[in-house]
């Protein structure tokens, strides 16, 4: 290749679960509507660690060695022929799941829901645990120079949240509950914000999340493992209560509490995935109470207004970032992410430190 890109490159690839490796793979080469990315930094999602852990989520399974990973920032090192809104030296987050553009989710704006979907880290599509990677250019996007790429990596998981506000139909007029403090839920704190609700409270049962979130700015949290939620909630909202939760543990017990939390006429967005597809939920409450629910699939049309808003606020989503490595050190990173919950929220991943 030219300009002084490589043939080979590191990667961090998944042989089979609990077994991970650098390896030298080809630099993907890039097709005229893509360009190749130099990568600065990149998340370990719970995602990675459940392949890494399991071999499997759900239908998509890890059939043979893939390379994990999407949530990352970088700079462009080469772009196709028919690329134009990106130049070589721009620094970009990466959108990582690229929709096909035709179909009726495409066309009508919803191209997460694309059947067609080519999402890095989801198998068989290799993600970018790597030193460069190959994207269709409309799925990049220029970081200002006051964004770090830190920031531009944490635009995945932070872009969950923004779905979660668009979902909800989220406004300042707001209280929110946000129930699981893991980097969607702290992130979805953060998107919050960004929509202008200033009342947020937040559950979980980890000392060190439920501390974090303070520092992020909740206005209280609530253990729900010590405490009664409902009446948490009445006490700390002066008998307000809350008019949406965003529900981010996939826990059983947190998803048939929501319903319960929340006002009538409120509304539920489910972000986190539970183990067991099928949990018991009092929809009595949610008929009487006009409750409306919503369901969450990734993001669509996120980026640029994540930038923008990022771009000249004082909102510090870096707080969430635990853990920084070195590619060389996959395993070790993996590791902390999938054993450390006590500790660790969003572990980087840096090919070159």
């Amino acid at each position: 290749m030219s300009n002084n890109i490589p043939n080979v490159m590191d990667a961090a690839v998944l042989n089979k679960p609990m077994d991970i490796e650098i390896k030298q793979v080809p630099v993907p080469s890039i097709k005229e509507d893509e360009a190749l990315v130099k990568v600065y930094c990149i998340g370990v999602c719970g995602s990675d660690v459940h392949y890494y852990e399991h071999g499997r989520i759900g239908r998509y399974v890890v059939e043979k060695p893939i390379i994990l990973g999407h949530e990352l920032a970088g700079e462009v090192v080469q772009i196709g022929a028919k690329v134009a809104n990106v130049s070589v030296g721009d620094r970009v987050a990466v959108e990582p799941g690229v929709a096909c553009g035709r179909c009726e989710y495409c066309k009508s704006g919803r191209y997460n829901l694309c059947p067609d979907v080519v999402f890095m880290a989801t198998p068989p599509v290799d993600g970018a645990w790597a030193e460069y990677v190959a994207v269709r250019s409309d799925f990049l996007f220029r970081l200002p120079d006051e964004m770090s790429f830190e920031q531009g990596a944490l635009l995945e998981p932070l872009s969950v949240g923004m779905h979660a506000m668009i979902r909800g139909k989220v406004s300042p007029a707001d209280r929110m509950l946000v129930t699981g403090l893991g980097p969607i839920g702290l992130l979805a704190i953060q998107a919050a914000k960004i929509y202008g609700v200033t009342e947020i409270y937040a559950t979980d049962v980890v000392p060190f999340r439920q501390e974090l979130a303070l520092k992020m700015g909740v206005t209280a949290v609530i253990d729900p493992s010590k405490e009664n939620l409902k009446e948490r909630l009445a006490e700390l909202t002066g008998g307000q209560g809350v008019t949406v939760v965003v529900e981010s543990s996939g826990n059983g017990r947190a998803i048939a509490d929501a319903f319960g939390a929340v006002n009538r006429g409120g509304r539920v967005v489910l972000v986190g995935m539970p183990a067991a597809s099928e949990i018991p939920v009092d929809i009595n409450t949610i008929i009487d109470g006009e409750i409306d629910v919503y369901g969450l699939f990734r993001y669509a049309n996120t980026y640029p207004s994540a930038i923008q808003a990022l771009s000249k606020s004082d909102i510090d989503i870096e707080q969430v970032i635990t853990h920084k490595y070195e590619l060389k050190d996959i395993k070790e990173a993996v590791e902390v992410a999938r054993t450390e919950k006590e500790t660790s929220i969003k572990v980087m991943i840096y090919p070159k430190l």
